[in-house]
């Protein structure tokens, strides 16, 4: 008699786990556009935190050349086990590289679970007018495990903007949308302003290229943060608004110089103060990733001196 009542508690354990399982965690895959040749377009992050009804998160995806990331919020229904979150800007499966056109869609998924392992199975869906121009996205996502034995999952979703960025650029990702070419600019405002803030050192750099590769991006969520850049004091690039593209610079650095300088100046605060900027500084051995906030105040500054080479001792001294 006690191994059928075993049984039957096992059973109801094991439904009720899977009847009360949340949406909560780290979700990832690829998804697909629905055509005649399907293939994959986009590989998808979905973090998410689930209270009651509601979830809210952070949606990352990859598409082509680009990533996005974008604060989501949306609900869950446990008895349908349906998670849907609307209005999210979705590249257009046949945009050019730089060139994204957005579609606004709507994530509708379905959570599974078993003992294997848990899915989010769902797609990406436009307005009805828009079907035939922005078909159906599908996806599988799976659970990461893992990634509920960490407190980064809420860590990431309340300060993405400011101290936590889920992803973490490549040397693949960091492709340059926006070429400046670095040279004197001419605007008496921002220039007058400049020497009006405060320099503050956020990191010193020693290099060993003469000239160095240099990428801005927006430091989390996009809101419309605007920079201009000042090298040794010149300004030479004016009003760049950040984005999860990089603004790129090839610098070369000044020889005459012991320290150079590259200043990331505030032109506005964007919706969230203060104005953040993911910066990466490459000079063909070594990659530097720097995390720069400036305001109407301060203005963030890298310096950067040269390697010095051992002088070229004579055959036979040491």
């Amino acid at each position: 008699m006690k191994k059928p009542i075993l049984l039957i508690l096992l059973l109801l354990s094991f439904f009720l786990q899977i009847f009360s399982q949340s949406p909560k965690g780290y979700w990832y895959g690829a998804a697909n556009v629905k055509l005649r040749n399907t293939y994959s377009n986009y590989l998808v992050e979905l973090i998410l935190e689930h209270d009651k009804n509601n979830v809210k998160g952070v949606l990352n995806y990859f598409f082509k050349n680009s990533y996005r990331s974008i604060p989501v919020r949306g609900t869950y229904n446990s008895d349908t086990r349906l998670v849907y979150i609307s209005n999210i800007p979705v590249s257009y499966y046949g945009s050019y590289y730089n060139r994204d056109v957005d579609c606004a869609m709507s994530l509708q998924a379905t959570l599974r679970v078993s003992q294997v392992n848990s899915v989010l199975k769902g797609s990406f869906i436009s307005k009805p007018e828009y079907k035939y121009t922005c078909p159906e996205i599908l996806f599988n996502l799976t659970l990461s495990t893992d990634s509920l034995k960490h407190d980064s999952l809420i860590h990431a979703i309340k300060i993405l903007k400011e101290t936590f960025q889920v992803w973490r650029p490549s040397e693949t990702d960091t492709i340059a949308t926006v070429t400046i070419q670095p040279r004197n600019v001419v605007n008496y405002v921002v220039s007058n302003q400049y020497k009006e803030r405060e320099k503050v050192v956020a990191e010193e750099l020693i290099v060993e290229s003469d000239t160095l590769k240099v990428d801005f991006y927006d430091n989390g969520e996009i809101d419309g943060d605007s920079i201009s850049v000042f090298y040794n004091d010149k300004l030479i690039a004016f009003n760049r608004i950040l984005s999860t593209r990089s603004v790129h610079f090839e610098i070369p650095v000044d020889s005459t110089k012991e320290i150079n300088e590259i200043t990331m100046f505030a032109d506005n605060l964007g919706s969230i103060p203060p104005n953040t900027a993911l910066m990466i500084v490459n000079d063909g051995k070594k990659r530097y990733e720097l995390r720069l906030t400036s305001n109407l105040e301060k203005s963030a500054t890298i310096r950067i001196k040269k390697k010095k080479n051992p002088p070229n001792l004579p055959k036979g001294r040491l």
